[in-house]
């Protein structure tokens, strides 16, 4: 069975068109001016088939000639025009495709703009992201140096405080070596002075309620303190979350900020009240002094002792409206 394009009509043209130029139509010459197409076979059994009816028609030689020069003339014009026909729809299509093809080639250009566009705001987004954690995380070591800062400052303010507590234990010793001694000086001259006793006694005890309040004042400050340390833990954990509590954790160091003013506003008058107290102690100490040498002198100049004990009595009210000077102003505070 021949193949597609290949039939007994072009098979015929071949063989024509090589008669035509005196050569011998072999299978061969006849395949090659086909353009090396079509089987052998094929081929053979149709110049087979043209042999054969040549041979029956008779024609002369000359004008068999002539005829198929004219045949393959026509043909050659034939196969010419539909040869062009194919061509033609071929370089259609081709131009089509190829503005088919401009066009992708500009929308392909369009779209890799608009990528390039994109690809360009989002490095720029991605620098600002980049600059904005930069300045974040400087933010947070501020933050974690200032924090810092306030842990050695409550660090020294327990330091102080554990010294005026230490402060406190000695001016309480001493205040009993001091009580020690007027009781003994109020037992030489009870009989003559009981009532002054007794009431000294209710200043004293006065005094003593005034240091245990005193001490109470410590311990509400080693609350303070102890308070301080969990908001400082507090402050310490909203600083991890800066990155998105950023506000939220300046308000909080804002209130630590004022909060350490304040504790260092009680801490000077922590050391206000302490020199007080030394002063004060002092004071309590020279009056023991003076108390041994006035019992020293009881029996020889008991009107001088009377007067010293009543001299006394008046620094004692004194000290009493120190103290309750000093206790209402830490209530104000």
């Amino acid at each position: 069975m021949a193949r597609g394009g290949v039939n007994k009509a072009v098979v015929q043209i071949a063989r024509t068109a090589i008669l035509a130029r005196g050569e011998h139509p072999s299978i061969d010459a006849v395949r090659i001016e086909m353009g090396n197409t079509g089987s052998k076979t094929t081929i053979h059994r149709y110049l087979k088939e043209l042999d054969e009816t040549d041979a029956r028609r008779g024609v002369p030689q000359e004008q068999l000639g002539d005829e198929l020069s004219e045949l393959v003339a026509r043909l050659a014009r034939r196969l010419k025009e539909q040869a062009q026909e194919p061509i033609e729809r071929a370089e259609a299509q081709y131009e089509q495709l190829k503005a088919e093809l401009r066009d992708q080639l500009a929308q392909a250009q369009q779209a890799q703009l608009q990528l390039q566009q994109q690809l360009d705001i989002q490095s720029q987004a991605l620098q600002q992201e980049t600059d904005t954690l930069e300045s974040t995380r400087s933010m947070l070591q501020t933050e974690q140096t200032r924090n810092a800062a306030l842990n050695q400052a409550c660090s020294d303010f327990e330091l102080r405080l554990n010294d005026r507590d230490e402060q406190i234990r000695s001016l309480e010793e001493k205040h009993l070596h001091a009580r020690d001694a007027l009781e003994h000086y109020r037992s030489a001259v009870r009989e003559q002075r009981e009532q002054d006793q007794r009431r000294h006694e209710g200043q004293l005890q006065q005094v003593q309620m005034e240091l245990r309040q005193a001490q109470q004042s410590a311990l509400v400050r080693q609350d303070e303190i102890t308070q301080l340390h969990r908001d400082n833990e507090r402050v310490l954990s909203e600083s991890r979350a800066l990155s998105k509590e950023l506000n939220h954790a300046n308000d909080q160091q804002h209130k630590l900020s004022n909060l350490n003013e304040r504790l260092t506003a009680q801490i000077n008058q922590q050391d206000s009240e302490r020199t007080l107290l030394q002063e004060r102690l002092r004071v309590a100490t020279q009056e023991s002094i003076a108390l041994k040498e006035q019992y020293a002198q009881a029996q020889e100049a008991h009107a001088a002792i009377t007067l010293r004990a009543l001299k006394a009595e008046a620094e004692m009210d004194t000290l009493k409206a120190s103290l309750i000077e000093e206790s209402k102003s830490e209530d104000n505070a």
